[in-house]
């Protein structure tokens, strides 16, 4: 059995495929950035959502994408996940940008995106991921993201840069006055998940007032002026993204994809059946 693992900043989607394709089990299970999280509690939370009627002992191939998993992080990663799935010959680790070009473009090169919780860019070759331009992350960047929307919206909250009415909406949503969200930001774990719930709210309310279609344009907007016109000749390619976030807002993106001379590609919601019909076909 293939064991593929697509891990963002929120939750794991995983899908357990046999080689002809016949049998699938899915199941999900929390984000692992290893940045934030130990190989203790991957370990005891992989197992806690894994349903019965997969037996880790016939996992022979495992394929994990995961957001912030970096290079230095691939041994940890590959411990972590041999210690469920200890019957695994092939344990592959790699960033969760390879995910979204493999889903996406399959083995064709082009430009893929991310834009979900955290967001991410890059150039494929058709088979491994090339050019990078860091998103910097939540504190730093990951601009156009669910954590960044969600961050602007706060903030804005926190100075009144708002209309009134907006102001009072914002304030039942958010459920906490000034100081209690800054202390949850900056105290306590996973502010990105925090900030991020809010892209929700932020798209059920886009007629509500101009306010909230503009937070997401210039959002969008930043993401191509801080990252994709860093990529040389990017005009070239289509623009391709998996994300909530990408999905959701797309009437919104697409004129910003435009308006930067690209033509729309390829948007998922999420990547992984696309990554089952690549490993399936590049077993």
């Amino acid at each position: 059995m293939i064991l593929i693992a697509d891990s963002g900043a929120t939750k794991t989607e995983w899908g357990c495929v046999s080689r002809d394709g016949n049998t699938r089990i899915g199941f999900f299970s929390q984000g692992y950035n290893p940045n934030y999280i130990t190989g203790t509690q991957i370990v005891a939370d992989i197992r806690a959502n894994m349903p019965k009627e997969l037996d880790p002992n016939l996992v022979d191939e495992i394929y994990f994408y995961g957001a912030g998993v970096t290079p230095l992080q691939y041994p940890f990663m590959e411990k972590t996940l041999r210690e469920v799935f200890t019957k695994a010959g092939k344990v592959f680790i790699a960033m969760d940008t390879l995910a979204s070009c493999r889903a996406l473009l399959q083995n064709e090169p082009g430009f893929a995106a991310i834009l979900g919780t955290g967001a991410n860019s890059c150039l494929y070759d058709g088979c491994n991921e090339g050019l990078n331009v860091d998103s910097c992350g939540f504190i730093l960047g990951d601009e156009g993201s669910g954590g960044n929307l969600g961050k602007r919206l706060i903030t804005d909250y926190i100075r009144r840069n708002m209309p009134p009415k907006v102001y009072e909406l914002v304030g039942k949503e958010l459920g906490h006055n000034n100081d209690e969200l800054l202390d949850i930001i900056y105290t306590k774990p996973f502010p990105n998940r925090f900030c991020a719930q809010y892209a929700r709210f932020i798209n059920e309310h886009l007629d509500f007032d101009p306010y909230f279609p503009d937070l997401v344009t210039d959002a969008f907007r930043q993401f191509f002026l801080l990252i994709v016109t860093h990529y040389p000749d990017y005009q070239k390619y289509t623009f391709n993204a998996v994300g909530s976030v990408a999905y959701y807002f797309k009437p919104l993106l697409q004129p910003v994809v435009e308006e930067f001379g690209m033509r729309m590609g390829l948007i998922l919601k999420a990547p992984m059946e696309g990554l089952i019909k690549y490993h399936l076909n590049n077993g």
